[in-house]
């Protein structure tokens, strides 16, 4: 238990210091380098489009984190007093969650690097939020792959550049060849293709429980849940202003469809 508590505190911090470095990357190293071309027009530069890109993924990622941290999951103890604990049929989406010390309604599962439990008011800000770092991530990526072609004068054309670079390049930043900035963004490259490919995969994960109607919860369990249309289950999480929530981070509200599910 007390790795489990130690892990929810360096998640999120793992998080944030990867979004920090992130962040300095790209104003200090990939927008100046962008900024070099002067026949490019000042209103569609590319340091210009790539600034208001990656503006948008990382203002989505991190308003979206924000959400799944501030809008817990219904706590069944708070929402019907100390009779659920007296309940002889809870509900079977029901679960206690040791980390946070706490009973709570449609329960998925709990995030580390959120620290923070996944449930019905929260869904749909996880699932924003993973899609968003995965964007977010393997843009960044590419940008650096762009700055890494441009100063190293490495071209990627051959499918298998992008693998050999990591041991090619460890090579060249010990006989010197390679400076110490630019090693260390070959290792972010690595990094955001990681956590790019791992968010992407989160994501289409949950969306397919979505469509069933499901959580990871009732997988684990084996809880059987009653056939819906996936229309309904995917407006039960996204509601019906969901391309204003694609658009702009957005608390979910409305549970009460996911709390008669419970009944």
């Amino acid at each position: 238990m007390l790795a489990l508590r130690l892990l929810n505190v360096v998640a999120p911090a793992y998080f944030l210091c990867i979004s920090l470095v992130t962040f300095v990357l790209q104003l200090f190293l990939f927008l100046p380098s962008m900024r070099e071309d002067p026949a490019a027009a000042p209103l569609f530069s590319p340091a210009l489009l790539h600034g208001a890109l990656f503006l948008f993924l990382s203002t989505n990622a991190l308003g979206n984190y924000v959400l799944v941290i501030q809008n817990s999951p219904d706590d069944l103890d708070a929402g019907q007093g100390t009779s659920s604990r007296r309940a002889p049929c809870p509900p079977p989406s029901t679960h206690f969650c040791r980390v946070c010390a706490r009973v709570t309604l449609r329960h998925d599962h709990h995030c580390f690097f959120t620290g923070n439990c996944i449930g019905s008011r929260n869904m749909r800000n996880f699932v924003l939020f993973c899609l968003y770092t995965s964007l977010a991530c393997l843009y960044s990526m590419v940008a650096g792959v762009a700055y890494i072609s441009a100063v190293l004068s490495i071209s990627f054309a051959h499918p298998l550049a992008f693998l050999t670079l990591l041991p090619t390049s460890i090579s060249q930043f010990f006989s010197g060849a390679v400076l110490g900035s630019e090693m260390f963004v070959i290792l972010m490259l690595y990094l955001w293709f990681a956590i790019g490919l791992a968010c992407a995969g989160f994501c289409c994960h949950q969306l397919l429980l979505i469509l069933r109607g499901q959580t990871r919860h009732q997988v684990r369990k084996g809880v059987a849940v009653r056939a819906r249309p996936w229309r309904k289950n995917l407006q039960e999480v996204f509601g019906k202003r969901w391309l204003l929530g694609l658009l702009v981070p957005m608390f979910n509200v409305g549970g009460e469809s996911s709390k008669q599910r419970d009944k």
